[in-house]
């Protein structure tokens, strides 16, 4: 299986002000497509992988040749975290469903929830993610590096902010802390509760 760029849910310009069109032109059309096009080319003559999804093959790196499981595990990672990414980005979408729910009594309430998943992001040092995600059925807030996956660790993403410069640089230069705080505009928390249920369930 040839792996491809997925469509990408809504026009550049749909997530104005908080993240410009530019920025989401170029993340998608020539970041996303480099790690999907490196990621083929790194898989393309071993049967065994062409069969896996990418979340199956960044969930099983073990399973990976060791002279191609770098490429695998950032390249495969790249596919995987934005192809996650995107969906998890809509304008407007207030905090609800079961997700909320667990948030407010596993994290200390919502608050308290964007206090550390803003310090998650803020303070990963160098290219990365901030994450919320399930382990087992408890919610956890991690950051990963590079484009470290969190399947690999065996934990199921339900909320994901990149924070490689690519991602913000154009509009907000080195204002992280600003990028962050405006992510939280833009969180499709309809999506993330489907991710919750889904991990639980």
């Amino acid at each position: 299986m040839e792996h491809v760029l997925p469509k990408l849910p809504y026009s550049y310009d749909a997530l104005e002000p908080y993240i410009d069109a530019r920025t989401m032109e170029i993340h998608y059309t020539k970041h996303h497509q480099a790690y999907i096009t490196n990621l083929n080319a790194a898989i393309k003559d071993d049967a065994n992988l062409l069969e896996l999804s990418v979340e199956q093959l960044v969930s099983n790196l073990y399973k990976v040749p060791e002279n191609i499981r770098t490429i695998v595990r950032n390249h495969g990672g790249g596919h995987a975290n934005h192809s996650f990414f995107w969906p998890i980005l809509k304008k407007d979408v207030e905090p609800r469903g079961d997700v909320l729910t667990a948030i407010e009594k596993q994290l200390n309430g919502f608050e308290a929830f964007k206090t550390s998943f803003t310090q998650a992001a803020i303070k990963q040092f160098g290219s990365g993610w901030a994450w919320l995600v399930v382990n087992g059925e408890q919610l956890e807030i991690v950051s990963t590096s590079n484009q470290d996956s969190p399947l690999s660790a065996g934990r199921i993403p339900l909320l994901g902010l990149d924070v490689w410069e690519h991602a913000y640089y154009l509009l907000y230069q080195n204002r992280r802390p600003e990028y962050v705080n405006a992510f939280f505009n833009v969180i499709n928390w309809d999506m993330v509760n489907e991710h919750y249920v889904a991990a639980v369930g």
